[in-house]
């Protein structure tokens, strides 16, 4: 499944967020795969990026039909951080758009699809991260008193597999014990 089956509609600008004890944001709503993203595009204005595994619950609500013709409505986002979210859509249609196509994000359950499993980096790793650390590096100012040792008793990881090979330890502390 490709997400673009499942987003019904990826940008929408004139959505006003409502956020409790803070000023709406009039910007324009820009759905991702994995976020939700509200930007205003003015210079000292936060954005909203909200991981749509974050929403809990999504409630509609139309506005009042004027003339038998209902003029857009409110979608309330509640997320599983307690946080209630506001979105004013100023059409009916589009409403129901990002409704369905948040409810469609936030339901997916298949975890190869979560973000840290679907991300990856485009650019190639340039470092062994088990070769980026050295005990005896680290340690030069406490192995320095005399006070202190380090431990290979651990090399091939057989005393602790979540341990690491080498470790300091109090120099009164010999390996046996």
């Amino acid at each position: 499944m490709e997400f673009i089956e499942l987003i019904l509609i990826n940008k929408l600008d004139g959505v006003i967020l409502k956020y409790p004890h803070q000023e709406n944001i009039d910007g324009t709503v820009c759905i991702t795969g994995h976020h939700l993203i509200l930007s205003s595009r003015k210079e000292g204005v936060r954005e909203l990026w909200l991981l749509h595994k974050n929403i809990d619950c999504i409630e509609k609500k139309e506005n009042k039909p004027s003339s038998s013709i209902t003029q857009g409505g409110s979608l309330f986002l509640k997320c599983k951080d307690l946080r209630i979210f506001q979105l004013d859509i100023a059409s009916s249609t589009e409403l129901h758009q990002v409704a369905q196509t948040l409810e469609n994000l936030a339901g997916l359950q298949n975890p190869s699809l979560f973000y840290p499993f679907f991300y990856r980096h485009m650019n190639p790793i340039m470092e062994n991260g088990y070769t980026l650390y050295s005990v005896e590096g680290e340690f030069t100012k406490v192995l320095a008193t005399e006070e202190w040792r380090i431990s290979r008793v651990n090399q091939n990881y057989t005393i602790c597999p979540a341990y690491p090979k080498s470790v300091v330890v109090p120099k009164n502390i010999d390996d046996e014990t």
